[in-house]
C-alpha cells in the first residue's frame, strides 16, 4: 500500500489536466495497412482529451519522413501570445503494426505511444496514447486531427464514436481553439 501511495503522489501532479482511469490501458484497433509516408505533413488539432502539456491555441504538428524511416515531429501552439514549438522523433514501434508509433520529445525520455486508430490521410485522423501505471490505473490522451483547422461536426462525432467503441472514454473531450491562427503574433 505504501508503494501505491508513493506512486500516486508522484503521478498525480502530472495528471492534473489528464484523464486518469482505473485499470490498464485499453487495446484499441489501429489503422489497418497504415502507410507512414502518406501520414506525413501538417495536422491540426481539432479536438482532444485535456492535456497539461497542451495549454495554448492553434495547436498543430508537422511530420517529416527521415531517410532512416523515422519521422521528425514539430509541434507548435500559441501560448500567451507567443509561438511555442517542440521538436521530437516518431518511430514505428512494431513493424507488424506500423500504426503503432512512439514519439519522444527528449533524448532522455522513452517513446510514448502515438497510435493511429483511423485516418484517410487527406482529411482527418484519430490518434490515441495511453500509459499504464503499474497496471493499477492509466493516463490517456486522444486527439481528432484534421488537415485543415476545422472539420465538419459529423466527422468529429464519428471520431468520438470510434474512440468510444474502443473503450476509450471521451466524455471530457473538448474542441481545440483554432481561430485567429493565421494572423501575425
Amino acid at each position: 500500500m505504501k508503494v501505491f501511495l508513493v506512486v500516486l503522489a508522484l503521478f498525480l501532479p502530472l495528471m492534473s489536466a489528464q484523464v486518469p482511469h482505473w485499470g490498464p490501458c485499453p487495446e484499441p484497433a489501429t489503422q489497418p495497412a497504415f502507410n507512414l509516408q502518406k501520414f506525413m505533413g501538417r495536422w491540426f488539432e481539432i479536438a482532444k482529451l485535456p492535456a497539461q502539456f497542451e495549454r495554448g491555441r492553434c495547436i498543430e504538428t508537422n511530420f517529416t519522413l527521415k531517410l532512416d524511416g523515422t519521422a521528425h515531429v514539430v509541434s507548435s501552439e500559441i501560448l500567451k501570445g507567443e509561438l511555442k514549438t517542440i521538436d521530437g522523433t516518431a518511430v514505428v514501434e512494431d513493424k507488424r503494426n506500423p500504426a503503432k508509433l512512439g514519439i519522444s520529445f527528449s533524448y532522455v525520455l522513452p517513446y510514448t505511444p502515438y497510435w493511429i486508430l483511423s485516418t484517410d490521410y487527406e482529411n482527418s485522423a484519430l490518434v490515441y496514447s495511453c500509459t499504464d501505471v503499474l497496471r493499477l490505473f492509466h493516463v490517456d490522451f486522444a486527439w481528432i486531427l484534421g488537415r485543415t483547422r476545422s472539420l465538419p461536426a459529423a466527422t468529429i462525432e464519428h471520431g468520438k464514436e470510434v474512440f468510444t467503441s474502443n473503450n476509450i472514454d471521451v466524455s471530457r473531450m473538448i474542441l481545440s481553439r483554432q481561430q485567429g491562427c493565421d494572423q501575425k503574433l
